[in-house]
C-alpha cells in the first residue's frame, strides 16, 4: 500500500472514532422508544465486543460466525427466543461494517470492475463475471438452506467441529506446500475456476467453516498464486456478505431494532469496520512472510478448548 493510499486508510479510520465517539457522547440513549426498552438486551460494551470480534475474525480463516456465536454464550446474549432471534439477525447483519473494510481497502480494485461493467476496462470485466459466477452457488444454496443453518447448525457443538476440521486441513495443505507464491494471476481466473470455488464457498454456510478458508484453499488447489487466492476471497466476500446481510436485514431488521434499539448496533457496526481494516491489512502483511500454519494450530486449540467447556457445563 503507498504512502498516499495509507493517509487516506487512516483519515477514513479517523472519521469512523469520530463518528463513535459522537454516537457515544451526544446521541441520547434513549432516543426513540427502541432504545430505552432495549439497552438491557444488548449494551452498548456488548455491542463494541461483538464488533471488534466480528471485525477481526470475518477475513481470517477462522471463522467469524463461530466466534460470535462463542461470544453470544459469553456474553449470555439471547436469552428469550425474541432476543435469540434478534441477536442471531445481527450476528449477519454486523458484517456491514467488514463489507465497508473492504470497500476502503479494495477502492482501486473495485473501481476497475465498475469500469470493467461499462465497457471500458476488459482485465475489470473479467474479474467481475468472475465473482457473480462464484457467488451463485452460495446464493442459491444458502436461500434454500437459510432456515436449516439458523435451527440446526448455530451452535457450539458444530462450530467447535468445524473450528478443528478446518484446522487439520489447513496443516494438511500446508504440510503439502500447497501455497505458493507463483499461480494464476486475479485477471485470468476462468469462469469454470470461479464456479469451482463458488461452490467450496458454500461449505461455509456451516458456522465455524470460514468463509475466506474454503475460498483461499479451493483457489490455490485449482492453482492460483496465494495473494490472488488471498484477494479473490476478500472481493468474494463482498459481494457474498452484502447480499447475506441484505437478506438478513429485510427478513428480520425490524427484530433488531425493536430488540436493540439503534444505538448499540450502530456502533457494533462501526467498531467492526475499524477492527476488519487492521485486520485484513494484518492478515496480508503476515502471509507475505509467513505461513497459514498458525491458523491451522489456532483453529484445532480453539475447537478442543470449545469442546471442553460444553463437556463440564460451561456453555
Amino acid at each position: 500500500m503507498t504512502f498516499k493510499e495509507t493517509e487516506k486508510t487512516k483519515r477514513a479510520l479517523t472519521t469512523v472514532v469520530v463518528m463513535a465517539l459522537f454516537l457515544f457522547l451526544f446521541v441520547d440513549p434513549a432516543f426513540g422508544a427502541n432504545n430505552a426498552a432495549s439497552s438491557d438486551n444488548l449494551a452498548l460494551w456488548q455491542a463494541i465486543i461483538l464488533g471488534i470480534v466480528e471485525g477481526l475474525t470475518e477475513f481470517l480463516p477462522i471463522s467469524s460466525t463461530g466466534h460470535l456465536l462463542a461470544t453470544k454464550e459469553i456474553l449470555d446474549l439471547g436469552q428469550t427466543q425474541t432476543t435469540e432471534k434478534a441477536i442471531d439477525s445481527y450476528i449477519i447483519s454486523i458484517q456491514i461494517g467488514a463489507i465497508f473494510a473492504v470497500a476502503v481497502l479494495y477502492r482501486n480494485r473495485l473501481k476497475q470492475m465498475f469500469q470493467g461493467l461499462r465497457g471500458n476496462n476488459s482485465d475489470g470485466r473479467r474479474i467481475l463475471n468472475a465473482l457473480i459466477v462464484a457467488f451463485i452457488p452460495t446464493a442459491l444454496i444458502g436461500y434454500i438452506a437459510a432456515d436449516f443453518v439458523k435451527d440446526e447448525l448455530y451452535g457450539l457443538t458444530p462450530v467447535a467441529a468445524a473450528w478443528i476440521v478446518g484446522g487439520a486441513s489447513i496443516l494438511f495443505v500446508q504440510r503439502k506446500r500447497l501455497f505458493q507464491e507463483e499461480g494464476i494471476v486475479l485477471e485470468n481466473l476462468s469462469l469454470n475456476q470461479a464456479l469451482i470455488i463458488g461452490f467450496v464457498q458454500s461449505l461455509a454456510l456451516w458456522p465455524g467453516v470460514s468463509r475466506s478458508l474454503v475460498t483461499i484453499v479451493a483457489g490455490v488447489l485449482i492453482g492460483m498464486s496465494l495473494k490472488a487466492a488471498v484477494e479473490f476471497s476478500f472481493l468474494l466476500g463482498f459481494v457474498t456478505l452484502t447480499a447475506a446481510t441484505i437478506y438478513e436485514i429485510g427478513n428480520d431488521g425490524q427484530e433488531i431494532i425493536n430488540n436493540f434499539g439503534y444505538l448499540s448496533p450502530t456502533i457494533g457496526l462501526v467498531v467492526a469496520f475499524s477492527s476488519a481494516i487492521l485486520s485484513v491489512r494484518w492478515m496480508v502483511g503476515w502471509l507475505e512472510k509467513r505461513s497459514f500454519a498458525v491458523f491451522g494450530y489456532y483453529r484445532i486449540l480453539a475447537g478442543l478448548v470449545a469442546f471442553l467447556l460444553i463437556s463440564i457445563g460451561f456453555f
